[in-house]
């Protein structure tokens, strides 16, 4: 199994539309530190559609709480876990040149901040980001992003 975790996610609809995403694809989404709206807002329902049921939902209060989910025993680094990637502009590494396994984790940050300054410190040289060609945007949409990302580990894990 694959995991898509959002930190401090802002727009219902954004979350809405990655949580679809999770349930179409077996994928557990984490959802982590202080949200920007109610996990019953009808926004959030609404991009997710009737498929709620599906999702796979853990809700961690803290970082620290998600990290300690990935934990493996003799880690070489106390607190990091190579299962965790960020996804983040600008990324250190194309996205479509890591190599995952399954039980690796997408960590995304929220729409208007990305990742703390800290996370990103303790996770250098895990940090892939999705290619702008154009360099008119910075960014891509956080589901589409999530999708772009989570679509090509699936492609390599399943072989497609």
């Amino acid at each position: 199994m694959l995991h898509v975790a959002l930190w401090e996610p802002e727009i219902p609809p954004n979350t809405g539309n990655v949580a679809r995403l999770c349930a179409a694809t077996g994928t557990r989404l984490h959802l982590i530190g202080r949200l920007g709206f109610r996990l019953d807002d009808k926004s959030l329902r609404r991009a997710g559609l009737d498929y709620w049921p599906a999702v796979d939902v853990v809700r961690h209060v803290t970082f620290e709480e998600f990290e300690a989910t990935f934990q493996s025993p003799g880690t070489a680094v106390p607190g990091l876990s190579s299962r965790i990637w960020l996804v983040e502009t600008p990324g250190e590494v194309p996205y479509t040149r890591a190599v995952f396994r399954d039980g690796d984790c997408f960590l995304f940050g929220g729409e208007s901040k990305g990742l703390p300054p800290g996370v990103r410190e303790k996770y250098a040289g895990r940090v892939l980001g999705i290619p702008m060609p154009t360099g008119k945007v910075r960014s891509l949409n956080l589901a589409t992003a999530v999708g772009v990302v989570l679509y090509e580990a699936l492609r390599q894990l399943h072989d497609w």
